[in-house]
């Protein structure tokens, strides 16, 4: 498997899904998201400024990444 390095910004919508649900919810969805793929998260950073959120992940192939980025 390889390591990928996603980059997130929130919407509006999305920043008010993590005030209600809590940044665990988030970060949860993710991971559940990538597992469904046959990877795995290996760490979920919340950022402040540019980029709202930063994740690295293993996936098998680069086909998979690109359907994650699209998600």
């Amino acid at each position: 498997m390889s390591k990928y390095l996603f980059k997130a910004n929130y919407t509006l919508e999305g920043l008010k899904g993590v005030r209600a649900k809590g940044a665990k919810s988030r970060a949860d969805a993710i991971a559940s998201m990538v597992n469904g793929m046959g990877g795995t998260v290996e760490s979920f950073y919340f950022a402040f400024g540019d980029d709202d959120a930063y994740v690295v992940v293993d996936l098998p192939d680069d086909e998979t990444a690109a359907a994650v980025a699209f998600t």
